[in-house]
């Protein structure tokens, strides 16, 4: 038994296409420490439609935070 997917028609690639010189993972560490990629819950995802409004909301809460902190 095979463990790669079964690939449709429209899911194949074209001829043209040469990856044989590709190393798989190639910048994954470099990408893994420069990232920092939150997914949100589809009801929070809802209210905060973008990365902007999710840094409003977080920075004010922070605000927030410290200022009961203090």
């Amino acid at each position: 038994m095979s463990q790669e997917p079964e690939m449709t028609v429209n899911e194949e690639m074209k001829p043209e296409y040469d990856f044989s010189g590709g190393v798989r993972g190639k910048y994954y560490e470099a990408y893994m420490q420069s990232s920092n990629v939150v997914v949100l819950d589809p009801d929070v995802a809802e209210i905060f439609r973008d990365s902007a409004s999710v840094n409003e909301a977080l920075r004010l809460l922070a605000k927030i935070a410290k200022a009961t902190a203090a």
